[in-house]
């Protein structure tokens, strides 16, 4: 047997290695066409495309998972998250649960502004988000019935929403880095100085632009600086002036590859959240699980406890702050909480199986 060429060779040992380090089924990518799509606007578009990543077989108990704002299904399978979860032995073994990640209607390789509609496409929102996720996961997917809806972020108020608008349709529901009320505060506040600073870039020129808005990048950064990341995180990788404009550096010099359109459109479809309506519905386990220095959802508001008493078998876990926390992005590191989830799994009654 002749020796492997040394890039050969290369090449097998890294795919080795992402197998050993996934310890998980491989990822498996699919398309449904939601055709007679309507929109919350009353718009119809004739085929509304969705992708999504699986993990594990249909055979499995089926999951949900949501990812947040300006990610994809590739945004949930980093060690962090799926290497923490969906390995042999984890809550979310993939070989027990057929694991299911949609690309959000907007992002991914879903239907999107970008796609050639440009600032013709729909106006979308949450509800509609929503819908789509519901529509491939039914119709595209023959699902009956959800072992388990979870997200973070973005995903974690549409988790609010799932829980609320289609109650009897799953066993459990763990939505993450969220807040069930109307979008609001800072929140909001910041979003919306991010969409107004694109959008008054000449280069935006109403959605026609030819080359993408410089403002975007110094946009996106300003916003995540504040909204994300922990204040503890931040003081020990930039405890002085000279390692903060580092930082700074590093940041606005990194590629971003977002299309200004899309981008708007996925940040701006938040406007109008607002999931308390239904609390009073949800008749799943649910396990809400924030930070306590989420900067975008901070707990000495105390929204979360006043709401949860509505969420009839409703539990709060608050991550406490710390050298390994990440403010809002905590929730990204499932080693924070998934003891909390395999708890949650064994004593949520499957209503559905």
């Amino acid at each position: 047997m002749r020796p492997l060429k040394p890039a050969l060779a290369l090449a097998f040992s890294l795919i080795s290695l992402s197998v050993f380090a996934a310890d998980y089924p491989a990822p498996k990518q699919g398309q449904w066409i939601a055709r007679d799509f309507k929109f919350s606007t009353g718009e119809v578009m004739p085929e509304v495309k969705l992708a999504y990543t699986t993990v594990g077989e249909p055979t499995g108990q089926p999951v949900l998972v949501l990812h947040g704002t300006g990610g994809s299904a590739a945004s949930q399978l980093t060690p962090a998250f799926a290497g923490e979860l969906f390995g042999a032995g984890q809550p979310l073994d993939a070989t027990k649960y057929y694991i299911i990640i949609p690309d959000a209607l907007g992002a991914g390789k879903s239907s999107k502004p970008s796609d050639g509609l440009r600032a013709k496409f729909p106006r979308y929102n949450y509800d509609d988000m929503v819908e789509a996720q519901y529509r491939l996961i039914k119709e595209g997917l023959g699902v009956k019935h959800l072992r388990l809806v979870i997200g973070n972020s973005m995903g974690g108020m549409q988790t609010w929403m799932w829980a609320g608008k289609y109650p009897d349709y799953m066993d459990a529901a763990v939505p993450m880095a969220s807040q069930p009320t109307a979008m609001a505060s800072r929140n909001w506040m910041l979003r919306r100085m991010m969409l107004e600073t694109i959008k008054a870039d000449p280069d935006y020129n109403n959605g026609d632009y030819t080359t993408q808005p410089k403002m975007m990048k110094i946009a996106n950064a300003f916003f995540g600086l504040a909204t994300n990341g922990g204040n503890l995180n931040y003081q020990a990788i930039a405890p002085d002036n000279k390692k903060a404009d580092a930082f700074v550096d590093r940041t606005l010099a990194a590629p971003m590859t977002a299309d200004a359109n899309d981008f708007l459109y996925q940040w701006g479809s938040s406007a109008d959240y607002d999931a308390s309506a239904n609390l009073d519905k949800i008749s799943a386990a649910l396990l809400a699980i924030n930070a306590a220095d989420d900067e975008r959802n901070p707990p000495e508001t105390g929204i979360m406890e006043r709401e949860m008493k509505r969420v009839k078998n409703g539990k709060l876990l608050m991550i406490p702050a710390s050298a390994d926390s990440r403010g809002h992005g905590t929730t990204g590191q499932a080693k924070f909480y998934k003891d909390a989830i395999a708890e949650l799994l064994k004593t949520a009654p499957q209503k559905g199986m």
